[in-house]
């Protein structure tokens, strides 16, 4: 009888733990939140993602396979090196299984190549650079909320076709700034615009004057501010004082999101025109995150903490689905599940790691305009998922040529 017992004990054990091994591993499911939250994207994902990533694990339900998930998160000063020495702990010793947001270019392709390494998942939504899903692309990495072909395709055509056909560009001195200007000239030139010159800026520059003048003087009926967050807050305020809208020059925000007009004020920001992922007051579904996200965090959403929320839910899915958290069986379930939530309406992800979804050109309203607080947009189209970014096939990616 004490033999049968043994063995019967033996079995089980052995059960449960081929079970366990066969579900998530280390009895936690870990996200990591990797982004700037002291600097000048601050306010462009920051802690309100790390809101947004909170929000949907609680929407999960707090578990997946049965065992709690975790968001952790950390500030990665928009440095590489730093940001790479934290994934690698995440990775080696803190069992992170996933990370995701990622703003700046740089950090984001640097963490990319990281999770390659090492075989885990990276969901970028804060990073632009098509790289990411290019000749630097990963069968581990994904980018989910936008990139620079589609903020080209956006903000660059609209102008283009309303006769904004000379150029000129205030470049943030690092990937993500050449990337939008190069994709953004690409479509100037392919649409019989050209391109009178370009300068570029250090990240987190105070001054812009120098470089103003220098477009100023170039004649162009458009500078466009191939930075973000706060570099181009200041670009902005800076030829305000400069008188260079009121001479006629049109300033193209490239990457510009209702963060950063929030804190530049519909005054100063009236008028420009804009690409996003997502808008809080689209429809019914749009609003009714925002005003959770809003209840959280005193702030609506932009494209960046919407897009967060619904990469830490797909993948959560993704995960439910495998039956696993092994880093291949989800990233497989993550290229084959399609995205319908009120972020990625009928997305879907190419082989490339590409989330194909509809995007939207905007315009700041006049402050006259503007019925309600955080009301700061009129929504001029809808650019499809097609439209806006580069076919996989066609991406540079290897992984599409296997």
């Amino acid at each position: 009888m004490r033999k049968s017992l043994i063995a019967s004990l033996a079995f089980l054990l052995a059960a449960s733990t081929s079970a366990f091994a066969a579900g998530a591993s280390d009895g936690v499911v870990k996200i990591g939140i990797l982004n700037d939250q002291s600097g000048v994207y601050a306010d462009f994902g920051g802690k309100s993602s790390v809101e947004a990533a909170k929000m949907a694990a609680e929407d999960f339900g707090g578990k997946v396979l049965g065992v709690p998930i975790e968001i952790v998160n950390a500030d990665h000063q928009n440095k590489p090196d730093i940001a790479s020495n934290i994934a690698r702990q995440w990775y080696d010793q803190d069992k992170v299984d996933a990370i995701m947001e990622l703003t700046t270019s740089s950090v984001a392709l640097a963490v990319q190549a990281v999770g390659k390494e090492k075989k885990k998942i990276d969901i970028v939504t804060g990073a632009a650079t098509t790289d990411l899903t290019g000749k630097q692309c990963s069968p581990y990495g994904f980018h989910w909320a936008y990139d620079t072909h589609a903020l080209a395709v956006g903000t660059g055509g609209a102008l283009v076709k309303q006769g904004g056909d000379t150029w000129f560009f205030l470049t943030a001195d690092y990937a993500f700034g050449y990337s939008l200007e190069q994709q953004t000239s690409d479509f100037v030139k392919a649409n019989g615009g050209k391109i009178l010159g370009s300068v570029r800026h250090p990240l987190s520059s105070n001054d812009f004057s120098s470089f103003l003048l220098q477009a100023q003087s170039s004649g162009a009926k458009v500078i466009g501010l191939a930075n973000a967050g706060l570099d181009t807050a200041n670009a902005i305020k800076q030829a305000s004082e400069f008188g260079i809208s009121q001479s006629g020059q049109h300033l193209a925000a490239l990457l510009f999101t209702l963060a950063e007009v929030h804190g530049l004020g519909l005054k100063a920001a009236q008028g420009l025109t804009l690409t996003e992922g997502y808008y809080w007051n689209l429809d019914d579904k749009s609003r009714e995150f925002g005003k959770r996200f809003f209840a959280r965090t005193g702030k609506m959403p932009n494209m960046v903490h919407a897009g967060t929320y619904s990469a830490v839910m797909q993948y959560l899915k993704a995960v439910q689905k495998a039956g696993t958290d092994d880093t291949d069986a989800v990233a497989k379930e993550l290229h084959e599940m399609p995205v319908d939530d009120f972020f990625g309406r009928g997305g879907a992800v190419g082989a490339n790691g590409r989330m194909i979804h509809d995007m939207y050109l905007l315009q700041v309203k006049k402050p006259e305009e503007s019925k309600e607080p955080w009301d700061y947009f009129n929504v001029l189209a809808t650019i499809p998922g097609k439209e806006a970014y580069i076919d996989p096939a066609k991406s540079g990616c290897d992984l599409v040529k296997q």
